[in-house]
């Protein structure tokens, strides 16, 4: 980089704190560091346009895991992880709310359903015979039954007699929240950087080196906050999760409102006004989907197409208007990763795919290690 004094001066010069990474994490630590360091010089380091990974790329789901997910996550966690997981879902969400506000992220708690697909009786027999006890580990959290049998209201195809609803569960805009929350960084002196990659760092003790191609700065702390791009800063606990998303044109006379999860919680879908937004089938082909790169499959894509043609919007025309992906955080355990280092180096990564959950919370967390 060729930079002139007075950006050396401005950006670059006795910085305390350095995030890499713009997103809900990254931007909730730099407002609590700003919170707990009210003078300090605290610089947010972002390699893409807009915060890259799943901050701007996600469904936009206020939500904490379906019933399935709960179950699945009980068979490889203990009862008292599971609720401490969803503990901290449910509080980073209202710390999000309260920060932001309902009316900025369009918050519509229209509720969240889980749909059983006709081939899949073995997951619908567990889910509906373990709902009572699920309901009763998280009554002390929610003080009501999270989960709930419905008949379908909503004209769908091919699925079990009941759905699972969770009065819970809301939607929220998901480019609305990420506006909001670099509004308030930059309203707050927090300085951001776009498309620059942080491509190596040295903990000095005194502080740490932070190189950026063939630039490099001083700052006394580094907190990462880069989630499905942690892999190497974790010697490979985080493993990158790609979801492949698309979106329809307007849907006439759609019925549809709500979050509603399918097959384990690998697929997901929502309306966003009169369309559908609609995401998931990772499962089809881990190996393919546990990488770094955005992008769309055929086997992910044509998956995608038909479950809205036969179980989402059986009866209706439907134009698909947009395809993207984001990137998110996965590792053998749900628990996230908030962590020191070395001495000056922070990470707080592993979402778990439940970013908008956990993320405020998250980044708090990793602000007050330091």
């Amino acid at each position: 980089m060729d930079l002139s004094y007075w950006e050396l001066k401005n950006w670059f010069t006795d910085v305390n704190y350095t995030i890499v990474g713009s997103g809900i994490v990254g931007l909730h630590a730099a407002l609590r560091l700003r919170e707990r360091f009210p003078d300090s010089k605290i610089l947010v380091l972002e390699k893409g346009i807009l915060p890259q990974g799943a901050s701007t790329k996600n469904a936009g789901f206020a939500c904490f895991g379906s019933l399935s997910e709960i179950i699945d996550d009980l068979k490889s966690h203990s009862e008292e992880e599971v609720i401490r997981l969803v503990q901290k879902r449910w509080k980073g969400l209202k710390l999000l709310r309260k920060r932001l506000g309902d009316d900025t992220i369009d918050f519509k708690p229209y509720g969240g359903y889980e749909l059983f697909l006709k081939d899949d009786e073995s997951c619908y027999s567990e889910c509906v015979g373990k709902l009572p006890f699920v309901n009763e580990i998280l009554r002390p959290l929610f003080k009501a039954d999270v989960f709930a049998k419905e008949v379908d209201r909503f004209g769908f195809s091919g699925i079990q007699e009941y759905l699972v609803f969770n009065p819970f569960e809301a939607q929220i805009d998901t480019g609305n929240m990420m506006q909001a929350l670099l509004k308030e960084a930059v309203s707050k002196n927090i300085l951001i950087l776009n498309q620059q990659t942080v491509t190596s760092y040295f903990d000095k003790g005194n502080g740490v080196e932070v190189a950026l191609g063939n630039f490099s700065f001083s700052t006394q702390k580094i907190l990462f906050a880069t989630n499905g791009f942690a892999n190497a800063l974790t010697n490979g606990a985080v493993k990158p999760a790609r979801a492949q998303v698309l979106i329809t044109e307007p849907i006439k006379n759609l019925d549809i409102k709500g979050t509603f999860h399918l097959d384990r919680g690998y697929y997901y879908f929502r309306n966003i006004g009169d369309r559908i937004l609609l995401g998931g089938g990772r499962n089809l082909d881990f190996e393919t989907e546990n990488t770094i790169e955005f992008g769309q499959t055929e086997i992910v894509q044509k998956k995608l197409e038909q479950l809205l043609k036969e179980v989402i919007l059986p009866h209706q025309d439907f134009q698909i208007a947009h395809r993207w992906s984001g990137i998110m955080g996965i590792g053998n355990s749900k628990n996230p990763i908030v962590s020191q280092l070395s001495d000056n180096v922070y990470c707080g990564v592993r979402l778990g795919g439940m970013g908008v959950a956990i993320g405020s919370l998250i980044g708090t967390e990793l602000a007050d290690l330091v």
